[in-house]
């Protein structure tokens, strides 16, 4: 590994560990050059299969594009950010471990919703709403209902209700 201060090809190990959550090894290296010490950090080469979009094209899995599609998603939410890291490398332990060489953009999406839809509602539905292309208020409130309906008394107290309840009025 090439030194990232001095550009001198021969660096050494002096210590490895792995990471918190045992998916990394960070090492920390020494130049024997200038003797500037640096961390690296290594992963398993996987394959992840390609991605068939919804006009039936196709492109190599992005790992960017599903952590940047959460992440928007849950922009200014009350989520910590380990629970995002450990919903994202759940989904990216699954993409990269199935059998096939190809999977449905639908298919990660529907994913990428339960994991929100576990996290945050208010996340879910942002998601929902770009993901199943919603094209008025009248499908924003019924996802919203169909959200409410099936998971009662386990909202996040973190949260305010999503829709008020009849005859509430607004402060």
């Amino acid at each position: 590994m090439w030194c990232p201060f001095c550009n001198h090809t021969d660096t050494r190990v002096v210590d490895s560990r792995l990471t918190s959550d045992g998916f990394q090894i960070r090492r920390r290296r020494e130049c024997s050059q200038c003797g500037a010490r640096f961390n690296t950090l290594e992963t398993a080469a996987l394959k992840a299969p390609n991605v068939i979009k919804s006009d039936g094209s196709r492109e190599v899995f992005n790992e960017d594009k599903l952590r940047g599609g959460m992440l928007k998603a849950l922009e200014k939410r009350p989520v910590e950010t380990q629970e995002v890291e450990r919903s994202l490398r759940m989904l990216l332990r699954r993409i990269r471990t199935l059998e096939e060489a190809e999977l449905s953009s639908q298919q990660i999406g529907d994913w990428v919703a339960a994991e929100l839809s576990r996290l945050d509602q208010v996340a879910y539905v942002r998601f929902a709403s770009v993901y199943r292309r919603f094209e008025d208020v009248q499908a924003f409130r019924e996802e919203i209902e169909r959200l409410e309906a099936g998971r009662p008394g386990t909202l996040d107290r973190r949260q305010m209700p999503l829709l008020r309840e009849a005859g509430e009025r607004e402060d």
